[in-house]
């Protein structure tokens, strides 16, 4: 190696080091960012609202759809206190929320518990034919159509579903959709949990 290779190889090396440092470091950065998010299992993103009372937003009925006892009531905040409550923000567009919306009819035969859903920024015509579609697990439907309810329950984005307590907080918060597996091993423990409380 002449002298002027190795002067010119020693000059590229501190640019090799420019070039890969900053490129470590947002990795390194990316990674805690990643694993403080619970590993990129996004069922385990963090809720400031667990253990707080559920929003106290009203909301109006998906219109034209019918239940056995009649016309299918709108989401009304205070008949949260009384009953375990698993809500489901749903949307006929969401990919996921098809697949989950056949488990719900399953979870609701749990006659301890009371099952709502709440329409997601979502066409009237297409939410009832979703819900003809797969049957309607939900004692009261409410429409969330600008969005704003689901700001205030803290929403990532649909589906999600969430246990209230019957004192009115929310006692937990499942991002993503039911599967038969999250089911039996988070929601029916977090709904026993709910229902020991009193």
């Amino acid at each position: 190696m002449t002298a002027q290779n190795q002067n010119e190889t020693q000059a590229q090396r501190p640019r090799v080091w420019v070039a890969i440092i900053p490129r470590a470091i947002f990795a390194a950065i990316g990674a805690l960012f990643w694993q403080g998010l619970g590993a990129g299992d996004p069922s385990k993103l963090p809720s400031a609202l667990i253990g707080k009372a559920a929003p106290d937003v009203a909301l109006p009925p998906l219109d034209n759809l019918a239940g056995p006892g009649g016309a299918v009531p709108g989401i009304d905040p205070a008949a949260f206190r009384g009953a375990v409550t698993i809500v489901n923000v749903w949307a006929s567009w969401c990919i996921p929320c098809h697949e989950e919306a056949p488990l719900f009819l399953k979870v609701a035969q749990d006659k301890r518990i009371r099952v709502v859903g709440v329409n997601y920024k979502d066409q009237p015509d297409k939410a009832l034919n979703f819900l003809k579609r797969y049957g309607n697990p939900f004692a009261a439907v409410g429409v969330d159509a600008s969005g704003r309810a689901g700001i205030e329950w803290g929403v990532y984005g649909v589906p999600e579903t969430f246990v209230v307590g019957r004192d009115g907080k929310i006692a937990y918060k499942l991002v993503g959709p039911l599967t038969p597996d999250n089911i039996d091993r988070v929601l029916r423990p977090e709904i026993d949990k709910a229902l020991a409380r009193g």
